[in-house]
């Protein structure tokens, strides 16, 4: 019993350390950025900014800014985990590098904080303590460009007004009640897809922006902002550089952990990803190492299929390097290389055939279908647990359907591919159950 408290407590304390050290790692990256005397600059810029879908902050601010945003984001989120009581697992690694993620495109140091606020006040009212909800506060940022929109430009449209005190009250009130109605409807989440969308708390995250749409926009007779991609120019040095260093760290990280052995990592790529914590599963040091492996593996997809299509430098901005770190973050807690890549070829596949054969307007490097990509991965159960084939199904599903998700909740939730994955799963899922055999029963020859 005590060697079994001591595992879970240096478990715990690994990964604070990690997420300690990742923010860190943000922070040398605005440091050593090639514009990094435009880094407070940048950051006021990003942080008075509307930030509905797409916003490159690359191209709002500046690198050095952006990777400081991330940096403070990170620290506060990672600063959480540390309160005592917090409930630190390989879901926290995932809530932390899915709210850094989106922190080069969609989130920031200023429009996180009534969603945090929100879920504190849920905590009161249940009369629990705060840490226990610390992961479900991070995902409850979904959300953070409606609070931005409504501190800076509601109810007017394409302008923006700037901060007024209206702006400021609107923003706390909308925020706090998001983040006070998230932490219910997240553990409702998985009754509706049976834990086969690993990006969950994206039911809220759309639902919730539907409905706030609904009532702040439609009902009272205001236009909807046009959604508009704010792209700016591609810098393969910077993502390159910091993915592939940040990547390799947390495999040798990971490798230290682990007794300075790979051992093990063969089980956990054989693991069907389906409701498993790979950090208590198998260890902080494999979870971590996984995360380089898988982070790598995503950075290496990326530069081939924009060189398939005839430009390898092309698209890699502040967008490209969020959604490699969205995408990432279940890398401790349900996904892996080996219950990923049918999704990848799902998506290939349907891509090609859909823009050769029917003339689709989405080929597999637009931004948009990169963007799908990454919360396509959330289907990895689906591969691991009914093999490649209904990986590659349910890839393409999601390619067919991402590009129409954004105009239900007004281009306001960054979960928006996650909730693709929510409905894709609801749909193949009774499916599979119907026809087919999960891995376990035909290695069970049930």
């Amino acid at each position: 019993m005590a060697n079994q408290k001591k595992s879970a407590l240096s478990t715990v304390n690994a990964i604070r350390i990690f997420l300690l050290a990742s923010s860190a790692a943000f922070f040398l990256g605005a440091v050593a950025a090639p514009d990094r005397g435009q880094m407070m600059s940048g950051l006021a810029q990003i942080l008075m900014s509307p930030a509905q879908l797409t916003k490159d902050y690359f191209e709002i601010g500046s690198v050095s800014g952006t990777f400081l945003n991330v940096a403070l984001v990170g620290f506060v989120c990672a600063a959480m985990t540390c309160l005592p009581g917090a409930a630190v697992s390989g879901l926290t690694i995932a809530a932390y590098f899915l709210t850094t993620g989106f922190s080069f495109w969609g989130i920031n140091f200023l429009n996180m904080w009534p969603f945090f606020l929100g879920v504190m006040v849920h905590a009161l009212v249940r009369k629990e303590p705060f840490p226990k909800y610390v992961n479900l506060a991070m995902f409850a940022t979904a959300l953070c460009p409606l609070a931005s929109e409504m501190l800076l430009r509601y109810p007017g449209g394409e302008e923006v007004h700037g901060v007024t005190l209206s702006g400021v009250a609107l923003m706390l009130v909308v925020g706090i009640l998001i983040g006070f109605l998230t932490p219910a409807m997240a553990a409702h989440s998985p009754n509706v897809h049976k834990g086969y969308d690993l990006y969950s708390a994206a039911l809220p995250g759309v639902l919730l922006g539907l409905f706030a749409v609904a009532v702040l926009y439609k009902s009272l007779g205001h236009a909807v902002p046009e959604i508009k991609a704010t792209l700016g120019g591609s810098h393969p040095g910077v993502v390159w550089t910091f993915c592939i260093v940040f990547f390799a760290l947390c495999v040798a990280g990971g490798w230290w952990l682990n007794g300075r052995s790979f051992q093990g990592y063969t089980a956990l790529l054989k693991d069907t990803g389906h409701k498993s914590d790979f950090a208590t599963k198998y260890g902080p040091g494999l979870a971590i190492m996984n995360v380089g492996v898988y982070g790598l593996m995503i950075l290496a997809y990326y530069i081939f299929v924009n060189a398939i299509q005839g430009d390898a430098m092309a698209g890699f901005n502040a967008v490209t390097i969020g959604i490699v770190f969205c995408m990432v973050c279940f890398g401790a807690n349900g996904a892996h290389p080996g219950n990923i890549w049918p999704i990848m070829v799902g998506y290939v596949v349907f891509s090609y055939v859909a823009t050769l054969c029917f003339g689709g307007v989405f080929p597999v490097n637009a931004q948009a279908i990169m963007v799908g990509l990454c919360f396509a991965s959330g289907l990895a159960p689906i591969a691991g647990n009914y093999g490649w084939w209904a990986g590659a199904l349910a890839g393409g599903m999601h390619y067919l359907l991402v590009t129409s998700i954004p105009a239900i909740h007004g281009g306001f939730s960054l979960y928006n591919g996650g909730f693709t994955s929510l409905l894709v799963a609801t749909i193949l899922v009774p499916q599979l159950e119907t026809f087919c055999k999960t891995r376990e029963q035909r290695l069970g020859g049930k």
